[in-house]
């Protein structure tokens, strides 16, 4: 059995791995594995064209400042820890972007969990050669993670992550275990017509990293009445290359067409449509905007959808609000939906 200092550890080396990974170092002390994960990098995009080189290595960078030993001893310290090897949760992980339920892992992971799996079809390449990676420095941890895809069996609690739909669904079906389930929420950004280039050209990281397809990218902004889209276009035109990829290509068309059919109004430069619209969460290739007058209603508001958002971004003093160019940059102990994942394992 592992302690809780061995798994730290092994967290910290695949850390590591992950910024050899990223920054190509094959005479890494972990060649083999640096090689292989670039192998399992090709497969992925072969697999599932949204999960490009580009954006799954800026995910293995991201996590890489965040697998540290210092961090992850800060970040467990605050909570009263146990050992739960004779415990088994079952994970239902989303598959939108790369690596995007691993943090869920990782929490039990370090709680020695054993595990139920059920990867998304559309991210089952890289988790099980992570997998490989710590097996490889805890010999017989392997067997504290079963991958399934039949119904989710002998289990003491659950953690889901899905669409709003499937979210009521999951509330149906594990109605009898502690469950720790996710919906759909989104991140908008709020500007004031004071920012500088330079913060416009790093919301345009919160926009398009990802092409836009996780609950950290930012689908909606809030605009004064009188702003000058000309501004943003200006500063993410350095973004123009994403049109270049086929499946964003193929939604910025039909949304395109949609729009122009139903006689929408939205104006576009090429790679970004953007439209008016109430709704948080807008298509691949757009963003919706709204209007405002007054900061301090705007704030009224911003608390009252608090539980369908994700991030706020933003240079004005707006609650828990962070910096553009932050948004897809989660720190280890950032909770999707603002739920204590560790909290949450700890009282199973």
């Amino acid at each position: 059995m592992s302690t809780l200092d061995q798994r730290i550890d092994s967290l910290n080396e695949l850390g590591k791995l992950f910024k050899y990974v990223s920054n190509n170092n094959r005479d890494s002390v972990h060649e083999f594995w640096v090689e292989k994960l670039q192998e399992q990098i090709t497969l992925a995009f072969q697999y599932n064209s949204w999960f490009t080189k580009e954006y799954i290595l800026l995910s293995f960078n991201n996590w890489s400042k965040e697998l540290n030993k210092n961090n992850l001893k800060s970040w467990v310290k605050n909570y009263n820890t146990k050992d739960c090897s004779d415990k088994t949760i079952a994970i239902i992980m989303a598959g939108n972007l790369p690596l995007v339920g691993f943090h869920d892992f990782i929490c039990a992971v370090l709680l020695n969990y054993n595990c139920l799996i059920k990867l998304s079809s559309d991210d089952k390449i890289l988790i099980p050669v992570i997998l490989d990676f710590i097996e490889s420095l805890i010999p017989g941890f392997k067997n504290k993670v079963k991958f399934v895809d039949k119904p989710l069996e002998k289990f003491h609690g659950v953690i889901a992550t899905g669409s709003n739909t499937s979210f009521k669904y999951f509330e149906y079906y594990f109605k009898k275990y502690p469950k720790l389930l996710r919906k759909n929420r989104h991140s908008i950004a709020i500007l004031d017509g004071k920012e500088s280039k330079n913060d416009l050209k790093n919301l345009g990281k919160d926009i398009f990293n990802y092409f836009g397809m996780g609950c950290r990218s930012v689908s909606k902004v809030f605009v004064p009445s009188n702003y000058n889209f000309d501004l943003l276009f200006s500063a993410i035109y350095q973004y123009k290359e994403i049109i270049n990829h086929n499946k964003y290509a193929n939604n910025y068309d039909y949304n395109k067409a949609v729009y122009l059919m139903s006689e929408q109004k939205f104006i576009e430069n090429g790679f970004l449509m953007i439209k008016e619209e109430n709704k948080l969460g807008s298509p691949i290739a757009c963003l919706f905007y709204e209007k405002y007058n007054s900061i301090s209603i705007l704030e009224k508001k911003v608390k009252k959808i608090k539980n369908s958002l994700q991030c706020v971004v933003s240079n004005l003093k707006i609650s828990n609000s962070i910096a553009f160019g932050s948004s897809q940059n989660p720190k280890i102990n950032d909770y999707a939906d603002n739920i204590d994942t560790l909290k949450f394992l700890l009282k199973i």
